[in-house]
């Protein structure tokens, strides 16, 4: 069989070899903390000659391996970590890739604990993070100095899903000998290829539509293996490890990504456009709209446009409050990327505590409302919207 070369193929076998422990389909989990050596002879051998077995289940395990090779091959990448949430992927690739006197520039749309976490922890060690305006070049020029070490976006961002054109993005860093990394979680592979447009670094929360079954955390970091060495050896000193049992989940969600994908995006475009037509709705934030600032480079970039979308109603939280309780099929909670749809309000789930002036700044309004689209029947999910509307009149 020539090698897969579909996301479809690819999700469900890449990665994976055959025959498998006594001929089943499926791996089994792996539940061991360590791994025993016949005799001292075979720990030389580790030592010297097959350092990819395994030895101790901080620094390895066949789950974690096995789903590692799956997610490299869905990004096109020479390799793949996971990690026990997209947050510790995040935090061990800044702590491995910087030093004291390091700087970070982040564009301002990024997810908030990502920038929380270099403003207020990572600053202690005495890297600096500079944050400009998300698709503003000059001020990313400007903020760009000797000591910068990584620039990091998201794209599609949340939750204004703004569009970073990776191309662009990537040669950006290139000329700059400055090293890239873009938050894919939103997009996917299935969607989007950072890898193939020439980023250093891609990120996501496999929590999302990676698992895709809202009932495990995981991230990865994807990149070469070079690269991403140093981060490995890191991950094995502090822990932040996914546990055996959380690897086959995730593989196990990962047969069935392209299907999902291909749903996610049907119900997100299909909603955002019923969406765009209600007059109740002030403004829509999905990249597949026309009028979405990046609709142009999100056609031109991206297969798809993702399950998540955000609007404004024309009115205050308590219409945005009683919208969200009216609809009858997304449950009200964080997180995105699940088959179960979910809806909430920005302003009550991640910004409460924030003034009204800090919310503002990032363009947080009162009636915004985000939906992660899951993969029910489109016609349900509109008609469902569409009786919610009615319980404003």
């Amino acid at each position: 069989m020539t090698a897969p070369k579909s996301i479809a193929t690819l999700a469900v076998h890449g990665g994976e070899s055959h025959p498998k422990a006594h001929d089943a389909i499926t791996d089994a989990v792996y539940c061991t903390s360590t791994y025993t050596f016949k005799d001292s002879a075979a720990v030389l051998r580790f030592l010297e000659e097959d350092p990819n077995r395994e030895e101790y289940g901080r620094y390895g395990n066949p789950n974690e391996r096995v789903v590692e090779r799956k997610l490299a091959a869905l990004e096109g990448a020479e390799s793949a970590l996971v990690f026990s949430s997209g947050m510790s992927a995040i935090v061990t690739l800044l702590m491995a890739k910087t030093n004291a006197g390091d700087e970070i520039v982040f564009f301002d749309e990024c997810y908030h604990r990502s920038r929380e976490f270099c403003l207020k922890h990572l600053s202690r060690f005495g890297v600096t993070t500079r944050v400009v305006k998300t698709n503003d070049y000059a001020a990313l020029d400007a903020a760009v100095g000797p000591k910068t070490r990584l620039l990091i976006s998201e794209s599609p961002t949340n939750p204004h899903l703004s569009v970073v054109d990776v191309d662009r993005f990537a040669e950006f860093g290139r000329q700059r000998g400055v090293e890239t990394l873009i938050d894919a979680t939103l997009a996917t592979p299935f969607n989007l290829r950072p890898i193939a447009a020439g980023i250093d670094y891609v990120l996501h929360s496999a929590t999302k539509y990676f698992g895709g079954h809202n009932d495990l955390l995981a991230g990865v970091v994807a990149g070469k293996t070079e690269k991403l060495d140093p981060v490995r050896n890191l991950r094995g000193i502090i822990g932040t490890i996914a546990s055996p049992q959380v690897c086959w989940l995730l593989q196990r969600g990962l047969k069935t990504f392209a299907l999902r994908m291909a749903q996610h995006n049907r119900n997100g475009l299909a909603l955002a456009e019923f969406l765009a037509s209600r007059p109740e709705v002030a403004r829509v934030y999905y990249p597949g709209v026309k009028s979405h600032p990046g609709h142009d480079v999100a056609a031109r970039t991206m297969k798809g446009f993702g399950g998540l979308l955000t609007f404004t109603l024309r009115g205050d939280r308590r219409d945005a409050m009683r919208f969200v309780d009216a609809v009858r099929i997304p449950k009200i909670g964080p997180s995105l990327g699940g088959v179960e749809s979910l809806i909430e309000q920005p302003l009550l789930m991640s910004y409460w505590k924030m003034t009204p002036e800090q919310r503002s700044a990032i363009g947080i309004e009162d009636a915004m409302i985000r939906v992660s689209a899951g993969i029910e029947d489109t016609d349900e999910l509109i008609a469902d919207f569409r009786q919610a509307f009615e319980t404003l009149a």
